[in-house]
């Protein structure tokens, strides 16, 4: 075997005990070694050298069991991050997210009229700068967009929204930051950070959908994200399904973000964009509180949004569907008509009622799953430690 083939394997079984010890939590140097497969001999070199680097501690043993158990291996990897950002029309989020799984930094930033590229950039600088004070290794970035994004060039095909085509946006944000950048559809990053720390844990299927000024969905399968064969899925956003007058950012009419999107919300409302799509939708919520016109106008767009819900689980039969962004704090005035809507036109609704279900997550879901997906070369092998 060629020191190349050693290497590739040394790191694959690095990898193995990593994702491990991060999707299946602490074990025992046994139990990893019937978790993964290795030899237990393997196992315990890998646990030393991850120890060494301070990846990796070992845990006082269990109180109470007889003989000599084995301590508990337990994931830190403090110094090991991945960095998630979303760029959107109105602001640039930020979260890393270290090796163990915890929450580095978490910032939002609102465009207010800039150039959001600008807005990207600046903060991709300013948050490896704050993350190397603090001894963390950016191994990776992901930023998370809204539209059609071909992956495997890290190219953004289509971000109506952003009026984004063809732009090269891993090679751009990776020349201007000297990070190892990749790029990922939003909703497919904030569909990844539910299924792993927020409202869809544990389930084999889900579906986010993003309550941006665009409408997307991410699908999650067995903990992977489902992303088609050219990586377009989940533009549900332009399924022509609402007021078919109503023009959408993609310049054709009648798309279901028109009719439930940010703006239709504000258009609904006649309040106007403030911020944030969250503190927007705050203070739509606020006068709704206040004018039972509003709650009505919010009840109508939530049908809608039932009905675009109840299509999207025909198709797909999910665990649960979340909604995220600006559905959160409107959940008051939109849930009521948006369940009733979704449980009338599902089909296997008196067979299996449509599981329904808020985000946990904020504004940060995305940049959340854009941060876990950075750390994907580590947990495959593709990244050394």
């Amino acid at each position: 075997m060629t020191l190349v083939a050693i290497e590739d394997l040394r790191r694959q079984n690095t990898a193995a005990v990593v994702r491990s010890l991060r999707h299946d939590g602490p074990a025992t140097r046994t139990e990893l070694a019937r978790r993964t497969g290795l030899a237990k001999a393997t196992v315990g070199t890998i646990v030393g050298s991850l120890s060494d680097r301070g990846h990796v501690h070992e845990a006082d043993a269990t109180p109470g069991v007889r003989g000599r158990p084995g301590r508990p291996v337990v994931l830190t990897g403090a110094t090991v991050v991945g960095l998630g950002l979303e760029v959107n029309v109105d602001y640039v989020a930020a979260v890393a997210v270290d090796l163990g799984g915890a929450v580095r930094l978490e910032t939002t930033v609102p465009v207010e009229g800039r150039d959001p590229y600008e807005v990207l950039v600046d903060l991709a600088r300013t948050a490896e700068a704050m993350l190397d004070a603090g001894g963390g290794r950016v191994v990776g970035a992901t930023v998370a967009v809204p539209g059609l994004v071909d992956q495997r060039r890290g190219v953004v095909a289509m971000a109506p929204n952003l009026r984004w085509e063809e732009r090269p946006v891993a090679r751009e944000v990776g020349e201007a930051t000297g990070l190892e950048v990749t790029v990922e559809n939003d909703a497919n990053c904030a569909a990844l950070a539910e299924a792993r720390r927020g409202a869809t844990v544990g389930l084999g299927q889900s579906v986010y959908i993003t309550g941006t000024v665009g409408i997307g969905a991410g699908v999650i399968t067995d903990g992977a994200i489902v992303r088609g064969t050219s990586g377009f899925a989940g533009e549900v956003g332009h399924i022509p399904l609402g007021d078919p007058s109503a023009l959408c950012g993609c310049g054709r009419r009648g798309c279901w973000e028109a009719s439930v999107g940010l703006r239709a919300v504000l258009a609904a409302s006649g309040v106007e964009e403030c911020g944030t799509p969250l503190e927007s939708a705050r203070a739509v919520a606020a006068r709704a509180s206040e004018d039972v016109r509003v709650a009505d106008a919010l009840a109508r767009v939530g049908k809608v949004l039932g009905q675009g819900v109840a299509t999207v689980a025909n198709i797909l039969n999910p665990d649960a569907v979340v909604l995220g962004g600006c559905f959160v704090p409107l959940a008051a005035y939109l849930l009521p008509s948006a369940t009733r809507a979704a449980q009338v036109h599902v089909t296997s609704a008196p067979y299996a009622p449509l599981d329904l279900r808020l985000s946990t997550l904020g504004l940060g879901a995305a940049a959340a799953g854009a941060a876990e997906e950075a750390l994907t070369g580590v947990f495959s092998g593709a990244t050394a430690l």
